[in-house]
């Protein structure tokens, strides 16, 4: 497993330096413990090859949005620029293939949403100019053109401008990432996609039953399409029991009038010449409400426990359903409060792989999981 380098299709750590330190980069050299991601447990975890969260929330106006997914794109500048013996910047498949012989990590953006370009297609081409090598078409909330896992019907999966806006990604090379869109976008955008498409951190959902997961006819087509399936850790995706008491506390709260904002926690950035410390301490107080409440049910509602062996459950799935050569890594470390008993941060990879290799997974196998897979999705959709 030291040998075994592993390309993860999601990690929020822009998000997470935002919320926690203004933005500051410092430290991460050494370890920072407060998160679940550092250069120090990157190497640890055999992390090869990254793609970067662009993320801002999806109830932001569309200026605010594009404005700050302009910033999350600089922290992501700014992360590689102050450890260049360690990362490096990273577009195609040949970049990464350079990055891993020179032993550094390489560093790929990806915007996470659609709402990030406000519906302009000029903003998705300045974007890919940028580097963003996949979009998730939606997040949390539904856009103009897609329908979001987590909202309700909207345009029926996509609409003529959907469609119009995936013809635009392909030509500019940005990837279709399919994470994050209802089971009706899933199948109308591999309807209508000339290229393998990404689902940067999905599991799946005949394992466990979140709107988020992958239903098996979508995992079937990926045959046709070349597409890639990146399993993802979070807790309540891969582990039944935990995603039913998620959803019996949301309707608890909502019961009581409360509801979470995916935004509550979006923290200022920077001004010219304010420090990190200084845009912290401008932070409005967060959703407070909600953790009160969570902790409020769940003294009387044990927290079920997701574990390694929920992961390797959904990686198998997924193999079984599409096959070995459309699934990978997508652990969205440092997107979610907590992670799986075994996978805490991203120093576990070694340990996913060495529990699929006692499950009879050979080596070719697991390589085609670890990086293979993503980087022939990369190759097959050439920047502009």
């Amino acid at each position: 497993m030291s040998e075994m380098w592993v390309f993860d299709g999601h990690n929020d750590l822009p998000e997470a330096l935002r919320a926690t330190a203004g933005y500051s980069v410092r430290g991460l050299d050494v370890g920072r413990p407060q998160l679940q991601t550092d250069l120090v447990r990157l190497r640890q975890g055999g992390v090869g090859a990254q793609f970067w969260s662009a993320w801002v929330p999806a109830g932001l106006p569309e200026g605010e949005a594009v404005k700050g997914t302009l910033e999350q794109i600089d922290a992501i500048y700014r992360l590689i620029a102050a450890y260049p013996e360690r990362l490096v910047f990273a577009r195609t498949g040949d970049d990464v293939r350079a990055a891993m012989a020179s032993g550094r990590i390489a560093s790929l953006i990806g915007v996470e949403g659609g709402h990030s370009i406000g519906r302009s297609p000029g903003v998705l081409r300045m974007f890919a100019r940028l580097g963003a090598r996949y979009m998730t078409l939606t997040h949390s909330d539904n856009v103009g053109w897609a329908d979001s896992a987590t909202d309700e019907v909207g345009c029926g999966g996509l609409s003529d401008e959907g469609r119009a806006m995936i013809a635009e990604m392909e030509r500019c090379g940005v990837i279709v990432d399919l994470s994050h869109v209802a089971a009706v976008t899933m199948r109308a955008a591999l309807d209508c996609v000339t290229r393998p498409v990404l689902f940067s951190h999905s599991s799946a959902f005949a394992v466990t039953p979140h709107p988020r997961n992958v239903p098996d006819d979508v995992l079937e087509r990926l045959v046709d399409n070349g597409g890639v399936v990146q399993a993802t850790f979070v807790p309540g995706f891969v582990c039944t029991a935990l995603f039913e008491w998620e959803t019996g506390f949301r309707e608890w709260g909502e019961a009581k009038g409360l509801r979470h904002d995916f935004g509550a926690a979006w923290a200022p950035a920077p001004r010219a010449g304010e420090t990190p410390e200084q845009a912290m301490a401008r932070r409005g107080e967060a959703d407070q409400a909600w953790g009160v409440a969570k902790a409020e049910y769940e003294a009387d509602h044990p927290r079920p426990e997701a574990t390694l062996a929920d992961v390797v459950a959904h990686v198998e799935h997924l193999r079984e359903v599409a096959g070995v050569d459309h699934v990978g890594l997508g652990g969205d470390y440092d997107g979610t409060e907590y992670q799986p008993t075994g996978l805490e941060d991203v120093s576990g990879y070694p340990r996913l792989l060495e529990a699929l290799a006692g499950r009879g997974w050979s080596g070719e196998d697991l390589a085609k999981l670890a990086h293979d897979n993503v980087l022939r999705v990369l190759d097959a959709n050439p920047v502009l």
